[in-house]
């Protein structure tokens, strides 16, 4: 008899409808009324066509707590943002502007990508319930001031190509954890960067500050730093006070410059450097000095004005004085005549492939 009964209730739930997951109550409870059960089998095969699930914005994708909504043509930030999302993917969109609640619920927040979209004005509040950001990358906007109010937790900012012409000494202000600055492209002027702006980057790494019109090296720039990349800028002059303090540079970047002067005692404000590109400026003579510098590994000095080189621009009269070999010195491209330098210039070059020298050609 009771095998009779199962055999006719395994008949019945299978009667036409769609697969369920039932457990003994549910069967219990199945003619009662508001059980939650469909009233008919239609209801049920349109609750198996659209489940509930997870919202996403419409057209973006939703995976792990990543919201990719790139490449959409997109002119606002998109509603339904899931509240758990980590990282949040906006770029190569239309977005004009950033609303002071487009970001409310997204606490947890540790990446946001704005990259290449229209984006003027940022809403002095938007970016507050952000507590917990880490990279915020706006390049490629058309912003006309540093955003209001970045969380203290970032550690990476990329808001180069935009529209920017000030640094104010508030715009960084609590950022001690920020490692990486990228503010490259931007219509910059050192009247425009405010004494102290960088003070309190007490971590930062990585600045770049490259292709804008500074005509100097920025004051009071953080003592953390290990790469200063100023490539593409009006710099005319490298002085020893504008180097004061880094002592843990690593490599400097002032190519493409106007640089016709390097002042005495520069590299020893900077006792850690292994790397500076000084190609594609003005100078006439090697830099001073190099010879002293214990850790100085590549020199570029190509495509600049140099008309001699001598025995001891590079090396110093002894070999036990320098800790480093060079491993790259370029020297091509500028009016001095090669065939009069001497070999023993280069005694401290770790290998001959290490020298670049080469044709000066007048333009």
């Amino acid at each position: 008899m009771r095998s009779a009964c199962l055999s006719l209730l395994l008949v019945t739930a299978c009667w036409a409808l769609p697969f369920r997951q039932s457990g003994f109550l549910d069967f219990m409870m199945e003619d009662e009324p508001g059980s939650g059960l469909p009233e008919s089998p239609t209801q049920v095969e349109e609750t198996m066509m659209f489940p509930e699930g997870p919202r996403c914005p419409f057209r973006c994708q939703c995976h792990l707590r990543v919201v990719q909504c790139s490449d959409l043509g997109l002119k606002e930030v998109p509603k339904d943002i899931p509240d758990d999302t980590t990282l949040l993917d906006l770029q190569n969109n239309k977005i004009t502007e950033i609303k002071e609640n487009d970001f409310k619920n997204l606490k947890g927040l540790h990446a946001l990508i704005l990259v290449n979209n229209k984006i003027s004005s940022i809403h002095a509040k938007a970016l507050n319930p952000l507590t917990k950001l880490q990279r915020l990358y706006l390049s490629k906007n058309h912003l006309k001031e540093m955003p209001a109010n970045m969380p203290k937790s970032l550690q990476e900012l990329r808001i180069h190509e935009n529209e920017i012409t000030k640094i104010k000494k508030a715009s960084f202000q609590g950022m001690s954890h920020v490692i990486v600055m990228e503010l490259g492209s931007n219509p910059l002027k050192s009247a425009g960067i405010d004494s102290g702006a960088f003070a309190d980057l007490k971590r930062v790494s990585y600045i770049r500050i490259a292709d804008t019109q500074i005509t100097e090296i920025p004051q009071g720039l953080p003592s953390s730093l290990s790469e200063l990349h100023l490539d593409g800028n009006k710099i005319s002059k490298v002085t020893a006070e504008s180097m004061k303090g880094l002592k843990q540079l690593a490599k400097l970047g002032l190519s493409h410059n106007e640089i016709s002067l390097v002042e005495n005692g520069t590299l020893v404000n900077v006792p850690h450097l292994r790397e500076i590109h000084l190609d594609h400026n003005a100078l006439t003579v090697v830099p001073p000095g190099l010879p002293d510098h214990k850790y100085i590994q590549v020199v570029y000095l190509h495509v600049n004005k140099i008309g001699a080189v001598g025995t001891e621009d590079f090396c110093p009269p002894g070999f036990n004085t320098k800790k480093a070999m060079y491993s790259g010195i370029s020297l091509f491209s500028n009016p001095v005549p090669y065939w009069e330098v001497q070999p023993i210039t280069f005694r401290c070059v770790f290998d001959r492939s290490a020298i670049q020298l080469g044709n000066y050609r007048k333009k």
